[in-house]
């Protein structure tokens, strides 16, 4: 006979191969305080709606409250035989109180309980994540402030394009983190809501209070079907692609201070301890932390590939393989908590060579589209005028000018309608001031545009 707490049915004790391999408690052990909260909050419903006695609440109260320090302490045993979290709890539980703790479990399934204890987890994970994305977003805004003045490459197809500032450049990462933190608070929207009750698919016969157990543990209210709340890991799902989305953003950062930190450009210079070297060439000043965030979104999206692959056959309500949903998404708000929490000092070290950024803004004629603006002030149609910079760059490329260096004269030969006007329209400082419109890089659009970011940071969030 199987001497497991569900073993009542079953003539053989589980193989210990299978034991391991069904085993989940393991990779729960985080999930662990959280389940305690979920059992509380489950006896004091119990209790209230008089399905178990003032003096059998208490003393699994008592024995809950004895779990709770042995976790913190670090006295807990994590045993596959329990097989998961649930299990050993309630175990522990009754070993220090006796069989009344075994009262613990009822009107209520694993499945319900197992789908409360990952939902408060991953509540806590997005309120912390949104703390993380915070505090990187106060490095974004700081490293433009620091640099306001720097001129910058704007690129498309990481060609030279228009001259920008490099604070533009930079708070352009601090709207898609924006982006990120309105995407995990939609998917917060969806998480809060409480599980408890559904019990193994079909809800319960005793007289819970699903409302009462939802507002102790600050749940928007208790979930609408019970069938599709043990079927469900869209919250899961959609934490991951949240996160997915994120560490997208964080690798496209660390590309670009990949390229820009090397010699042949050297935007940018990293601090010596976010670097490592080469075992055999002492020259070498590696940006290994950065390519190390750009491959670990590579794990991440795998992560929620992962997740949408193993949901998209399964029949309601529970399947064994929804016990898979842990281990990606734990693995994914690791993976994204510590790649924020590094960019994040990475970033405030990081250093800009204006000079040489200036430079890079001047290559490619990337004032040509000012110059064609220039001649569209002048009443020549864009489309024309667009031709004729065109011919006037080709003419620079053969003779080895610029545009800030042709003569008046060579500027004739393709329209009279140039004066001597034009070289305060061509000047880098002039391109960027002209860019006037809203969300644009003139100096007092980005200081604008900083200080709305400012004003985000102040901003409520979720449980944060």
């Amino acid at each position: 006979m199987s001497d497991t707490m569900w073993g009542g049915r079953f003539d053989l004790p589980m193989d210990h191969l299978v034991q391991e391999f069904n085993a989940t408690i393991l990779i729960e052990k985080r999930v662990t305080p959280f389940s305690i909260i979920g059992s509380t909050a489950h006896v004091h419903m119990l209790a209230a709606q008089k399905i178990l006695t003032e003096e059998e609440a208490a003393e699994i109260l008592r024995g809950l409250d004895a779990v709770r320090l042995e976790v913190e302490d670090g006295r807990f045993v994590f045993d596959v035989a329990d097989e998961d979290i649930q299990m050993a709890i309630e175990r522990r539980v009754t070993e220090i109180v006796g069989p009344v703790g075994g009262k613990m479990h009822t009107a209520r399934s694993r499945n319900d309980q197992a789908q409360l204890d990952v939902r408060l987890y991953t509540r806590h994970a997005v309120e912390e994540i949104i703390k993380t994305i915070r505090e990187l977003q106060k490095a974004v805004i700081a490293k433009a402030e620091q640099y306001m003045g720097a001129m910058f490459p704007g690129y498309t197809h990481f060609q030279t394009g228009q001259p920008i500032l490099f604070s533009h450049w930079m708070m352009a990462y601090f709207w898609m983190l924006e982006r990120d933190i309105g995407r995990f608070e939609d998917a917060y929207k969806r998480l809060n809501v409480c599980p408890l009750g559904a019990a193994a698919m079909a809800g319960t016969d005793f007289p819970i209070d699903r409302e009462m157990t939802a507002r102790e543990m600050g749940f928007s209210g208790p979930s609408e079907n019970s069938v599709d709340t043990i079927g469900d890991r869209d919250h899961l799902i959609e934490m991951d692609s949240a996160a997915a989305i994120c560490m997208m953003h964080l690798s496209r950062l660390c590309e670009e201070i990949v390229l820009f930190t090397s010699q042949d450009i050297h935007f940018f210079d990293l601090s010596d301890d976010f670097c490592t070297g080469s075992s055999i060439m002492p020259n070498k000043k590696n940006p290994d932390i950065a390519e190390k965030i750009r491959g670990k979104a590579g794990r991440v999206f795998g992560n929620l590939q992962a997740m949408l692959t193993m949901m998209k056959g399964l029949p309601l309500a529970f399947n064994t393989d929804m016990s898979e949903d842990k281990e990606p998404t734990f693995d994914s708000v690791d993976t994204l908590y510590m790649s924020l929490r590094i960019l994040t000092p990475m970033l405030t070290k990081m250093t800009i060579n204006p000079d040489i950024t200036r430079a890079g803004a001047g290559r490619g004629y990337s004032n040509a589209t000012d110059l064609a603006d220039y001649l569209a002030r002048k009443g020549i149609p864009f489309r024309q005028a667009h031709h004729i910079v065109g011919r006037i760059v080709n003419y620079c490329l053969k003779h080895g000018k610029d545009l800030e260096t042709m003569t008046l004269d060579e500027y004739r030969q393709f329209s009279d309608v140039i004066g001597e006007d034009v070289y305060g329209c061509i000047k880098l400082e002039a391109c960027v001031a002209a860019r006037r419109s809203f969300g644009g890089t003139a100096p007092e659009r980005v200081a604008e545009q900083i200080a709305r970011a400012k004003a985000r940071l102040n901003v409520t969030h979720c449980g944060v």
